[in-house]
């Protein structure tokens, strides 16, 4: 196999490298000429000559390998963030030359912001200047408790805002309406604060005094956008209030949504959803659980309906009409 035909990207395993790699491992050793068929192990070091024999290639340890290749990809994510990072400085001036700067206009409407730690400045520095209401919506993110610093953090910014007298809504998904350090963040804050949850909502969307908003900028949402165009605003507002109105009461007071004919209103959010034809994967994503907790709703929506099979469960699901009311 030439190198104009055994193409693709770095640090992959092609299926005839992990045959050989496999090979190798099992018998401690291939033949150079073996490893034609794959050149990929050596070029991403999973081969290397035997000092004794050049024209034997012996494998490394799959827990080495593993480490560096995981090593050389934290690398390259680091790079990208540091590209971004440039490209965000290169273009923020740049953003200012749209159109002549007035006194009343010398912030821009748009700014990027090139990482976590300045969006959560910027988010503060907003806030510190805010008098009047904070609009939130939280996806779910199944890392934050490994982060205490930052539920700390962001416990002490908002009840500092709170202190001004100003008000604070959130929205959240109906899966973390229970979780530990949502519970443990509102009985601690005290001030007019309120919180709704949904079974969808959208990304994460804050919102300062209606006059500032932040919404991410990348997926992983090491980028955000700093948005001060009063159309944008206005549009982001009118987007959080409809959700609002939807959305159901969890604190001050909460309120519960009613289990009808044995199905919860979580496994009726994910019936609308299989019959969509949605994988487990897209339903926990989508309604903020992890895939397991996901299968668990569907195996015991499955038996409330009697049903054998994923397709029979589809079936059963239109029949018995549960997706028929709203709310």
């Amino acid at each position: 196999m030439t190198d104009r035909t055994h193409r693709h990207g770095e640090e992959e395993l092609c299926e005839a490298g992990m045959r050989l790699y496999s090979r190798a491992l099992r018998d401690g050793q291939v033949s150079s000429v073996a490893a034609t068929i794959a050149p990929c192990l050596i070029d991403i070091g999973l081969l290397h000559p035997a000092v004794d024999d050049l024209n034997r290639l012996e494998p490394v340890a799959p827990t080495v390998a593993l480490q560096r290749l995981l090593r050389l990809s934290e690398d390259r994510i680091a790079d990208e963030r540091r590209r971004g990072q440039r490209i965000a400085d290169t273009f923020e001036p740049l953003m200012r030359l749209g159109s002549p700067t007035t006194a009343s206009d010398a912030t821009p409407a748009l700014r990027i912001l090139g990482s976590k730690e300045r969006t959560g400045q910027a988010i503060e520095e907003a806030m510190r200047e805010g008098r009047h209401e904070l609009l939130a919506i939280q996806p779910h993110d199944p890392s934050v408790t490994q982060r205490p610093y930052i539920l700390e953090g962001a416990m002490k910014r908002d009840q500092a805002f709170l202190d001004h007298g100003a008000r604070i809504r959130a929205l959240y998904q109906h899966t973390v309406r229970y979780a530990p350090y949502t519970r443990a963040r509102y009985e601690q804050l005290t001030g007019d604060v309120e919180a709704r949850s949904l079974d969808e909502i959208t990304e994460r969307l804050i919102i300062i005094d209606r006059t500032v908003a932040f919404i991410p900028a990348s997926a992983d949402r090491t980028l955000a956008l700093e948005v001060r165009h009063p159309a944008l605003i206005a549009y982001f507002v009118n987007t959080f209030d409809r959700l609002w109105r939807l959305a159901t009461p969890m604190h001050p007071q909460a309120v519960e949504q009613a289990t009808l004919n044995g199905i919860t209103p979580r496994q009726h959010a994910i019936a609308a959803l299989l019959v969509e034809g949605h994988t487990d994967a897209d339903i926990a994503e989508r309604l903020g659980m992890n895939v397991r907790t996901a299968r668990v709703h569907i195996a015991k929506l499955a038996a409330t309906l009697g049903s054998e099979s994923r397709a029979q469960l589809g079936f059963l699901i239109g029949r018995s009409g549960i997706l028929d009311r709203e709310g």
